[in-house]
């Protein structure tokens, strides 16, 4: 609440997590006041939210007028009108900043994980209008559902669904989930069980007093396609082929999880071409896509979608590259510029949990290290997630003819020393593909600490494969001589 906080949110202009009200005019009803509180309340921004009353759209301070008698505002009292006009009541905190002469009232609105409505009954969300301005809008239930599993506060494959017994799930399924978990070794424990036997271990079903009651995770691993295409409209996938503006190939898929995979992998991999490179006296095979990366690109999108929302999941194959999208946003507290160090978030914990045990995805949670690991050990450029929105997240894996000669280069340091690490790879690739490297451009790649990074630039000197050159602020890292005749 200091003055310099509250100037450098004026600064940066409205954003989901910043909302200027003019009172130029009149004085903001305390219905309004309560109604954009609540809005806040209910932000996607994963920050504090502020209410700056006193200033204008474009940033310009007006000053908030007074809101009690005797010409002033009694702060207490407007935080006493806001955690009594909201349910759940929310605890704002409000103070009167004075900027350019004239007072602004800030109100700092924490992030609420249930959703928070007026005290008669309106709800509002903080997002993207219309216009694409940040704007406050109709709060629907359905997006409810869809935000508190966002926040961690649901997970919606748990939910039981009503009057669904065991008929609706395929034995196929239980042992396609067997087989994937004997290729991919996965929880070897599961295939002693019968196949009620494994729902239970997974959460698939619940059973009281011999009533069983299939949970939503129950029908999309194991769900009948029938009873799927009933009991689950929000599920589907969809693979496209593309060359240029031609559609090759555009279909859609109802089906279990684990067979939506397996028809996926094998349509990717008929795409597929693979060129060898000479390490030694071996030929190593080096595809066009890296499959494990593939792999968890498509299984994190199935297991970390939004299946509150319409919408398929798009596996698009083009001659240079691979897009994935998914519904819903990304985790709250998950962002662009921290995907590679923030701690794992499910959207889905349970189905997150069935498909690690089956072996399917990354079991220590961090899929995002696998992705971009082989995808660079393979010779292609870093995934990134930059075509990402509110609606849904997209992971773009370039493709295409590999650079070997930096594969070369990664099996021989490997075969002489040990694996790299995927901090240790995107600097690698990095100072390969840019004739060096700097502190603060390493910092930045692996999004840690410049200690992290200068740490990570020692491993990589201690190799062999970098080596340091100039003093000071201009000192950068390049490609070792020894390595270098990789090229």
């Amino acid at each position: 609440m200091k003055p310099e906080t509250i100037s450098g949110l004026i600064a940066a202009g409205e954003t989901l997590a910043v909302e200027f009200k003019s009172e130029r005019r009149r004085s903001l009803s305390d219905r309004d006041l309560v109604e954009t509180v609540a809005c806040m309340a209910n932000g996607d921004s994963g920050e504090t939210g502020w209410v700056l009353l006193g200033v204008e759209d474009d940033g310009t301070v007006t000053g908030a007028r007074p809101r009690h008698e005797a010409g002033r505002t009694d702060l207490l009292r407007v935080q006493a009108l806001i955690g009594d006009r909201t349910r759940p009541a929310i605890a704002a905190r409000v103070a009167e900043i004075e900027l350019e002469g004239k007072p602004v009232l800030a109100v700092a609105v924490p992030q609420s994980s249930a959703p928070v409505g007026t005290a008669d009954g309106r709800y509002l969300r903080r997002a993207w209008g219309g216009d694409g301005k940040p704007a406050c809008v109709p709060f629907h239930f359905h997006e409810m559902a869809s935000r508190q599993a966002d926040l961690g506060a649901l997970d919606y494959s748990a939910l039981v669904l009503p009057d669904v017994d065991a008929d609706a799930l395929d034995p196929l399924e239980f042992e396609r989930y067997r087989r994937a978990i004997r290729e991919n070794r996965g929880d070897a424990a599961l295939l002693r069980l019968s196949d009620i036997e494994i729902a239970k271990a997974l959460g698939a079903i619940s059973s009281t007093n011999g009533v069983v009651a299939v949970r939503v995770l129950g029908l999309l691993l194991f769900g009948r396609k029938e009873a799927l295409e009933t009991l689950m409209p929000t599920h589907e996938v969809a693979f496209q082929a593309l060359a240029g503006t031609a559609v090759l190939v555009n279909e859609f898929f109802r089906l279990p999880l684990l067979r939506v995979l397996e028809e996926l992998e094998m349509r990717l991999r008929a795409r597929t071409n693979e060129r060898e490179v000479l390490v030694g006296m071996a030929r190593v095979g080096v595809p066009d896509y890296a499959p494990a990366a593939l792999r968890e690109g498509i299984a994190n999108a199935l297991a970390h979608r939004d299946y509150t929302q319409l919408g398929a999941v798009h596996v698009q194959w083009h001659e240079d590259r691979v897009r994935i999208d998914s519904p819903g946003s990304f985790p709250a507290g998950v962002r662009l510029d921290n995907l590679l160090v923030t701690p794992p978030r499910a959207r889905n914990p349970l189905l997150a949990d069935a498909l690690k045990r089956a072996g399917l995805v990354e079991r220590t949670a961090r899929g995002i290290d696998t992705i971009v690991g082989e995808q660079l050990r393979n010779g292609h450029s870093l995934p990134h997630y930059q075509l990402s929105t509110n609606a849904g997240v997209s992971l773009l894996l370039k493709g295409g003819s590999p650079d070997l000669a930096f594969v070369r280069l990664i099996i021989d340091a490997e075969r002489r020393a040990r694996a790299l690490g995927v901090d240790e790879l995107i600097v690698l690739a990095h100072c390969w593909r840019n004739g060096g490297i700097r502190l603060d451009e390493a910092a930045r790649n692996i999004q840690q600490p410049p200690n992290d990074a200068l740490d990570t630039l020692a491993s990589l000197t201690a190799t062999g494969l970098i080596e340091p050159r100039g003093d000071g602020a201009g000192r950068a890292w390049t490609i070792a001589e020894t390595a270098s005749v990789a090229r």
